[in-house]
């Protein structure tokens, strides 16, 4: 009887057992059932791939060269006067304008100073004038011969020397106009300031050096050197009286498409490098180009022609060579063998192998092969 109870249990629990298997089983069944078929419907049906109608376009040959971004203009403010600084007048780091007033140093007292120079000078005017008179009057008398020579000429003795009080007078007050000038440092142009290097409080003289330095940001100047054959190339095409026009590629990478609103060329060729040093200069609105930075460049180096050009990631390579991949009305891929020029950006001059208005794979490429059918979807690219 014991036997026979235990026997029971055992079937129970099996068929518990499966009942539990098949319940998982139709779990994992809904769960997976749908992306099975959808792995299954992708493989069955033709892959999908991204093409681009080429057609001819204005095409600008270019010369890659490297560029030393520079400010026109910078300067170190230092102390032209001696004194404790008062104020510092600016942020740092900030762009401050042509004629912001950025230190100042004892102002009060040189104002004093130009003030007493000035009571001196109007003094020494009004000395001059009643001597003037005294002369006048000296030399009526003496030509009515009531007046001895020497009396004339001790009056104008008199006279030249106020007229020299006069003159020391006005060169000392100048002087201390200067200093007064001189006691508020100010910007000569606009552009950024960098660091105060003396603070407030501390003793200033011409001794002192550089308080901050300013660098203008807008425009800016870009030196690179071109080739003896690109500069003839550029002279001989008519392009000697237009301006650079550069594409300029950023540390981080962006590139600033742009034109250069004065430039020139250095008076020489280097000979031994055979190249030749230009000097342009461009806007910098946003203050991208930082002076001292090196940039990419890519000048424009002739007229502009056309050419057929795809997007880089259209182009494959094996043993034989580089290729593309176009795709007919019908959907049938084929394979065809290219000549590449030159790059543009994220472009690529194709000199022969198709034609305007064959569909490119731009996109799947790797999904592709010749007299295969695919599923294509024609995109409009932008450089």
């Amino acid at each position: 009887m014991v036997m026979g109870k235990m026997d029971s249990n055992t079937i129970i629990w099996r068929v518990l057992g499966v009942c539990l298997c098949i319940g998982i089983g139709w779990f994992l069944k809904s769960r997976l059932t749908p992306n099975m078929m959808a792995m299954m419907a992708g493989a069955a049906g033709d892959p999908y791939v991204l093409v681009e109608t080429v057609a001819e376009e204005d095409v600008t040959p270019y010369s890659s060269v490297i560029g030393h971004v520079e400010a026109i203009n910078s300067v170190n403010l230092q102390p032209q006067v001696s004194g404790y600084l008062e104020e510092v007048k600016f942020d740092e780091g900030s762009v401050v304008k042509e004629g912001d007033v950025l230190f100042v140093i004892e102002k009060q007292r040189y104002q004093s100073t130009a003030d007493l120079r000035k009571a001196e000078l109007d003094s020494a005017k009004a000395s001059l004038t009643k001597i003037e008179k005294d002369y006048r009057r000296q030399k009526s008398l003496n030509q009515q011969k009531f007046a001895s020579e020497a009396r004339l000429d001790e009056a104008y003795s008199s006279l030249l020397q106020a007229q020299a009080a006069v003159k020391q007078a006005e060169a000392n007050f100048n002087l201390a106009k200067i200093d007064l000038e001189h006691a508020e440092i100010k910007a000569p142009f606009s552009g950024k300031i960098g660091k105060a290097k003396v603070t407030e409080g501390n003793f200033v003289s011409s001794a002192t050096g550089v308080l901050a330095s300013i660098v203008q940001m807008n425009p800016v100047r870009i030196t690179f050197s071109m080739t003896d054959k690109e500069i003839s190339n550029i002279l001989q095409s008519g392009m000697r009286n237009e301006h650079v026009s550069a594409r300029i590629e950023l540390p981080n990478g962006k590139v600033v498409k742009t034109s250069s609103i004065n430039e020139f060329m250095d008076n020489s060729i280097d000979t031994n490098t055979a190249t030749i040093a230009v000097y342009a200069e461009f806007k910098n609105d946003d203050e991208l180009l930082i002076p001292g930075s090196y940039v990419n460049m890519k000048i424009d180096s002739g007229a502009a022609k056309k050419a057929i050009t795809v997007l880089q990631s259209a182009i494959g390579q094996d043993e034989h060579g580089n290729y593309v991949m176009t795709v007919n009305d019908e959907g049938i891929v084929a394979q065809h063998r290219v000549a590449l020029g030159e790059a543009i950006g994220s472009r690529q001059v194709i000199t022969s192998g198709i034609k305007a208005g064959d569909k490119v794979i731009v996109q799947g490429l790797q999904k592709a092969a010749d007299g295969k059918k695919v599923r294509a979807e024609n995109i409009k690219v932008e450089e």
